[in-house]
């Protein structure tokens, strides 16, 4: 079976033509990327509001509870009350869409609400204190100090699309689903596992792209690396008090043989 598969993903008539798996794989790859980025659209500046003000947080509730919500039952649910609105290939692509796009709205609400909420309120009110307004503290203060959080929101998403574009091949949707949905139709097992294993190593690269994207743009103070702890060890309390004990005191001066009381 394991040889079956090797050989199905490296021959040249599996990656070939309109159907193949080059042309699924970008369609996968834009149908999660869209949703996404449609999600993000929506999820972002709600979540930066409702952590800010700490308004509506019902809303991150309910968004929690669409987790719960059956994807495949809520695509054919949408599907059989959209698809009928259109003619073309609209009819698969946007009730599909919408359900991606409601099934990852939570990671990244969640992720964006709960950096924003984490923030030190002191951090806030020295920001006001600095002549700070509301949206220059969002933007200066709040983001910076979320993007941990943020940017695993969207890694979850991400992950949790790629994972579930696969059932949109249940309403005639393109994809790497094709080969899940169609293979277990006609018993072709073998571009089945080999669909599920591309899927499966689309999600880790994705991961792993926003990983070193993460690690790049996060500031070392914040993601609790070597060199974050270092900074914040040579700036705690007890270090400065150690440093600040060994200074002369006022009214000393230090000469050749040492400190001298009476130099003042």
């Amino acid at each position: 079976m394991i040889n079956n598969i090797f050989q199905w993903l490296t021959s040249s008539a599996t990656w070939s033509g309109d159907t193949g798996l080059g042309a699924r794989l970008v369609q996968h790859i834009w149908y999660s990327l869209l949703a996404v980025v449609i999600a993000a659209v929506i999820a972002i500046p709600l979540g930066l509001w409702v952590g800010h003000t700490g308004r509506a947080k019902w809303l991150v509730t309910l968004a929690n509870s669409l987790r719960a919500v059956p994807t495949l039952g809520l695509l054919f649910a949408v599907a059989l009350w959209l698809s009928p609105k259109f003619q073309s290939d609209l009819a698969f692509l946007i009730p599909s869409i919408v359900v991606l796009v409601v099934l990852v709205i939570p990671p990244i609400l969640s992720g964006v609400y709960a950096g924003v909420e984490a923030v030190d309120p002191a951090t806030r009110d020295a920001a006001r204190g600095m002549g700070m307004r509301g949206f220059e503290v969002v933007r200066q203060v709040e983001i910076p100090n979320a993007l941990p959080l943020i940017l695993s929101g969207l890694r979850s998403a991400f992950l949790q699309v790629i994972a579930t574009a696969t059932v949109a091949a249940y309403v005639g949707l393109g994809g790497l689903g094709r080969y899940l949905v169609d293979g277990i139709k006609t018993g072709d097992y073998v571009s089945t596992a080999g669909g599920a294993l591309v899927v499966s190593l689309l999600a880790l690269i994705v991961d792993g792209i926003l990983a070193i994207v993460q690690r790049l743009v996060v500031s070392p103070g914040l993601t609790g690396g070597r060199k974050g702890r270092a900074l914040r060890g040579r700036a705690s309390p007890d270090v400065v008090a150690a440093e600040t004990d060994s200074l002369p005191q006022a009214g000393m001066s230090v000469g050749r043989g040492g400190v001298d009381p009476d130099a003042a």
